[in-house]
């Protein structure tokens, strides 16, 4: 299969160290073999495959899952597991412009609806994900960032019908938010949470609706046939009437051609430290539980755990080789330190990296696939996909069985993403990209 990065992206190495797999029991699960006959087959069994198949089979609908490698191996059970607002990088301004203001409310609307689905998830199934934080805190890297703030509080009032709350840069350290930022703005809609349980709990949904989940299992080709689709894998052939693709920015260039450059999948790194005592965090002055990122256009996000380990993330590099992974490596580190020098000496426990999906359309595509009636797709969640990926298979389900409108479902994520330039080599784009980032975030 050709793919964007470097074929060691797409195996087991960027997860050799990844913290969330040493606190979930790992799950065996069958390689599909033969000929099988399905209702929908699901391509992916992450946050938008097993949302999917969870809605569908508490629909009733025969759902088989197909995974390349296994449940919860791409972004979703690598990623940082901020569940929160997002899903897309658009703004305000350019939604109005498209699509209105009624359809720029329904898409904020629906940002809003992804963070409920997962918390009705965790609550109506009672899913031990070791929540905390009280909404998602952004840090001013810089004074002027701290002066739109005002803005940005009338914006998310507006948008989401909640009060964010503004601190000053004196008033940070007395609510554990000790570093080098110059003041924050918490927006109460969210929360952290361990990826993987939430992932596992969602698999354990799905199949006991009765969703056939199968790994190691990749979808080589999908071929149209009288009564529906043949979905060819490596031992078997997977017959369905429909078919979803939910494999975001770990799709192949040539799986199904009308994926191709439709996504541009992008790195991003996270190190986890060992417990942090008391006295360290007091050190620091970083005592808080939310879930926080900063201002800077190529941010960097973080949080304390309920264990107090400490989670730091930022973007990754265009490439996945030995020199390339070091200079992340370093860099990383470096970042950390600079940020909290109080850790500067903490020993990082687990290091990995992995891949999300950006759009030119900078929206999540939630629809069908134009010239495959019963074909559909999710993707593009931008790095904040725990939410909205949960919500796109929501939404995929209600297309599937013809439920429109039970949901917001703005325009917006039923615009087709236009392919970038460049195919298989579009990740070069960013490299001009990311330098003017870089010395602007400076």
């Amino acid at each position: 299969m050709r793919y964007v990065y470097e074929t060691a992206a797409y195996g087991p190495d960027p997860i050799r160290d990844l913290y969330w797999s040493t606190t979930v029991p790992s799950v065996s699960l069958p390689t599909l073999n033969g000929s099988h006959k399905t209702d929908v087959a699901v391509i992916g069994a992450g946050f938008t495959g097993l949302s999917a198949a969870y809605h569908l089979g508490q629909a009733g609908v025969d759902v088989t899952v197909m995974d390349a490698q296994h449940p919860m191996f791409g972004a979703t059970g690598r990623n940082g597991g901020f569940c929160c607002l997002g899903g897309g990088k658009i703004s305000n301004a350019r939604l109005d412009t498209l699509y209105g203001s009624d359809q720029r409310q329904l898409y904020r609307q629906a940002e809003k609806a992804a963070v409920d689905l997962v918390d009705q998830f965790i609550s109506d199934h009672d899913l031990n994900v070791d929540r905390h934080s009280n909404g998602e805190t952004l840090l001013a890297h810089k004074p002027k960032h701290a002066q739109d703030f005002p803005a940005l509080q009338a914006e998310i009032q507006r948008d989401y019908g909640v009060t964010a709350d503004i601190l000053g840069e004196q008033e940070l350290r007395q609510n554990g938010l000790g570093g080098a930022f110059h003041g924050a703005i918490t927006t109460p809609i969210g929360f952290g949470l361990n990826p993987q349980k939430y992932a596992s709990g969602l698999l354990q949904m799905a199949r006991t609706k009765g969703a056939k989940i199968y790994a190691n299992t990749p979808a080589l080709r999908i071929v149209p046939t009288t009564s529906g689709y043949d979905i060819a894998t490596p031992n078997g052939t997977v017959s369905c009437n429909k078919f979803i693709i939910a494999t975001n920015g770990y799709s192949s260039e040539d799986m199904f051609p009308w994926m191709r450059a439709r996504f541009l999948p992008v790195q991003s790194s996270v190190i986890v430290t060992r417990p942090i005592t008391d006295q360290e965090q007091t050190a620091q002055g970083w005592t808080s539980a939310q879930m926080a990122y900063d201002s800077r256009f190529l941010l960097h996000y973080f949080r304390m755990m309920p264990n107090n380990r400490f989670l730091f993330g930022m973007r990754g590099g265009l490439h996945y080789t030995k020199r390339s992974n070091e200079r992340i490596r370093q860099k990383i580190r470096h970042d950390f330190a600079e940020m909290f020098p109080a850790w500067r000496d903490v020993i990082i426990d687990y290091e990995w990296s992995g891949l999300v999906a950006l759009n030119r359309s900078e929206t999540p595509y939630v629809g069908e696939i134009p010239g495959y009636a019963g074909g559909y797709a999710g993707f593009g969640y931008h790095g904040n996909g725990v939410a909205m990926a949960s919500y796109s298979g929501a939404l995929l389900s209600d297309m599937v069985l013809d439920r429109i409108g039970t949901r917001p479902n703005p325009k917006a994520f039923q615009h087709i993403p236009t392919q970038f330039p460049l195919g298989r080599f579009r990740r070069y784009m960013l490299t001009p990209i990311y330098a003017l980032a870089q010395s602007v975030d400076l």
